[in-house]
């Protein structure tokens, strides 16, 4: 069963890591993926929203492809909402498998459908106070089609 969160809270990519493999002597490699938030092209904070409930089922969804294409041993999505500063953690991504090519692969194949997949609306916030919403990428959605 993967651990899925959405929060506005940081998460701790040690202790994540040790949750995830406590007790288990069946996990041969743990991938993982922390997406940061960039200050590309002067931006000051990106505003994550999301629909309560909706976006954990999406999340959970996209995880339980995961471990149908994968044989994983444990999955850990975590993905922060609210207003990010460039530096902050925006989401993680962990997957456990007793081998690495499926833990790597995973890992790769979730955070690309969770950039197409999870419902979440992003504004760019800039320091002279404009804004925008960033729409979709022609870019994510071919590394999406290659899964």
């Amino acid at each position: 069963m993967p651990r899925i969160s959405v929060q506005e809270a940081v998460f701790d990519l040690a202790a994540e890591s040790a949750a995830l493999s406590a007790g288990r002597d069946d996990i041969g490699g743990i991938a993982s993926f922390v997406g940061i938030c960039r200050a590309d092209d002067g931006i000051a904070a990106m505003v994550l929203e999301h629909y309560p409930g909706m976006t954990e089922k999406a999340l959970a969804a996209i995880a339980a492809e995961a471990e149908r294409r994968w044989p994983l041993t444990g999955c850990t999505i975590i993905h922060r909402v609210g207003r990010l500063e460039p530096g902050a953690p925006i989401v993680l991504v962990l997957t456990a498998s007793a081998h690495r090519s499926a833990a790597l692969e995973s890992c790769a194949f979730l955070i690309d459908w969770l950039k197409t997949g999870a419902p979440f609306w992003k504004r760019e916030e800039f320091a002279d106070g404009t804004s925008r919403w960033v729409e979709a990428r022609a870019e994510d959605e071919a590394a999406t089609s290659r899964w």
